[in-house]
């Protein structure tokens, strides 16, 4: 991956949690163009590798995102809300996993800090005139990021939790039936999602009508216990012992694995490797269907559900 520096131009809070931080090239030459939907990797000193989404509007020179305070962190969030002014972090070129479908209609769905992609969305729709909704849902205004910005665009409809229930996000009524050539659109917590898009099946909306992006699988900064396992390795027969607090990927590179990574989250597809044995836990959001049964794996993110998982590696 190349890697570039950049330096904080300006860093304000959207929320009380959320930090918004505009970067800007350390030297004189310019950040790439990006899309909507579009995401950077994002490494603070040593530390941990994170991916944010680029939440607009497009600007020469320039990349804002949003950032929001985890709690518990094991260290991405806690750096990034720390920094300052003047203060200096790595940076990749944008990668867009999330991009605008080609479609008539566009309905965009956000859960707090779910709004980030999905803001960049909503400017890049009103600039090319297309049809298109914003719905975003936060406990309460005070939790809203960019509201400023959304709260007077007649195109958006914001739902807040502490609100009259008539406010409150109701997908049967904001999606309504399934429609042709309409495109959906869902970010946030993964709980938000998970219920968003539960929904929408159940409408009847098709699969290839819902299109998402989580923006942390939680496993990086708090990992989830689903006990211990082993993973060997083809190319050795090396086998290593993952603990229920541990990632693959980090068990690999613990014991010196040239394993390939970037994000830990399971978002951006460059751990991925082939399953030649066992019965994978797939918890990434990268790969397809497909993908998963012709036997890709993300070591960052997913686990097993057989006592052992060989690999090919």
């Amino acid at each position: 991956m190349t890697w570039t520096d950049a330096v904080v131009l300006a860093r304000v809070l959207a929320t009380p949690d959320i930090a918004v931080l505009e970067l800007g090239p350390a030297t004189g030459s310019e950040f790439p163009a990006h899309t909507a939907g579009a995401h950077i990797d994002v490494q603070v000193g040593s530390g941990p590798v994170r991916q944010y989404s680029l939440c607009g509007p497009p600007e020469p020179g320039r990349y804002r995102l949003a950032v929001l305070a985890v709690p518990n962190s094991r260290g991405g969030s806690r750096a990034m809300h720390a920094l300052a002014v003047g203060d200096h972090v790595r940076i990749s070129d944008p990668r867009n996993d999330f991009p605008l479908a080609e479609a008539r209609s566009h309905i965009l769905v956000a859960g707090g800090i779910g709004i980030t992609p999905l803001f960049a969305m909503l400017g890049e729709l009103e600039r090319a005139g297309a049809d298109h909704v914003l719905h975003y849902s936060a406990r309460t205004r005070s939790r809203a990021a960019f509201l400023d910005e959304l709260v007077a665009n007649p195109r958006v409809t914001l739902h807040f939790d502490d609100e009259a229930p008539g406010r409150q996000l109701d997908i049967a009524r904001d999606l309504g039936d399934p429609r042709p050539d309409t495109a959906i659109y869902v970010c946030g917590p993964d709980g938000f999602m998970d219920y968003v898009l539960g929904k929408a099946e159940a409408l009847g909306w098709p699969r290839t009508a819902l299109h998402t992006e989580r923006f942390g699988t939680g496993l990086a900064d708090s990992p989830t216990a689903t006990g211990e396992f082993t993973v060997r390795l083809a190319s050795t027969g090396a086998e290593y012992a993952v603990p229920a607090d541990s990632s693959i990927l980090d068990v690999l590179l613990d014991n010196g694995v040239d394993a390939p990574y970037s994000c830990q989250q399971g978002i951006c597809g460059e751990c991925v490797v082939r399953v030649l044995a066992g019965d994978p836990d797939h918890r990434d959001d990268v790969l397809t269907d497909s993908e998963r049964a012709d036997g890709m794996f993300t070591t960052c993110s997913s686990r097993a559900h057989s006592p052992t998982l060989e690999l090919d590696l």
